[in-house]
């Protein structure tokens, strides 16, 4: 084992688990998950490359419900997604980077920022989005979730205009209480992000869809930036 690969060992060993512990996961066969009783709600490390000189990994995220597991009580691999997930994800789609995320861990007096910085970015966007889908999910009873709005295609036509006029993409897009809800990695200070998605909502209000009155428009951990009605809304 190089000596990359040991301090990567040992941060996760020392650090990066006992942080999560601390912040009310359980570790078990590798991953770590949010004690749930119908749900599997996990989250893994996952080197994306391995030499002498360095480790560079990501972070995913999974929910699975355990009715969907072909074998009763087998934990799933976040790091290895079979398709049964309601919800798969690496970090960097929550996080305001429209972009892949990883860290890089090589010898050296700094080497632990690394892992602390991957403690950080679980702490304030895997977690919350994790609690977020895992509650959703349990109000709605086992295997079943939160309605979805715009179809894979139509979601990626939507994103290529957004990625036109450089606007983080729509990283979600879901039906609550008569409410199309687009969560993104937007900030209330972007004019250009609010001219851009009010023309989204514009567009998406003018379909006429009964099933909604208002968009609204929020940022990766959930809070509110913008609010469109439509009539009646």
């Amino acid at each position: 084992m190089t000596a990359a690969q040991e301090l990567f060992a040992e941060g996760m060993r020392e650090h990066f688990a006992p942080a999560l512990r601390a912040l009310g996961l359980t570790d078990q066969r590798g991953s770590f998950g949010l004690p749930a009783p119908d749900h599997w709600a996990l989250l893994g490390v996952l080197p994306l490359h391995r030499d002498t000189d360095a480790v560079r990994y990501t972070v995913t995220l999974s929910l699975t419900a355990k009715a969907d597991r072909p074998g009763p009580g087998e934990r799933p691999d976040p790091n290895a997604p079979t398709g049964a997930e309601l919800w798969h994800a690496r970090i960097g789609e929550l996080m305001p980077v429209d972009d892949e995320i990883c860290w890089e861990l090589s010898p050296g007096p700094r080497w632990l920022v690394a892992v602390e910085d991957s403690v950080a970015a679980v702490r304030h966007y895997a977690l919350p989005e994790l609690r977020r889908r895992l509650a959703a999910a349990a109000a709605t009873g086992p295997g079943s979730y939160t309605e979805t709005y715009l179809s894979p295609a139509e979601l990626e036509e939507v994103n290529a205009a957004l990625l036109t006029a450089a606007v983080a993409r729509i990283q979600r897009a879901e039906l609550v209480d008569k409410a199309v809800l687009l969560t993104g990695a937007w900030s209330r200070s972007d004019p250009v992000a609010l001219e851009v998605l009010t023309g989204v909502a514009e567009g998406l209000l003018s379909a006429g869809d009964d099933r909604f009155r208002q968009v609204r428009c929020v940022d990766s951990l959930g809070r509110e930036l913008w609010l469109f009605r439509g009539p009646g809304g």
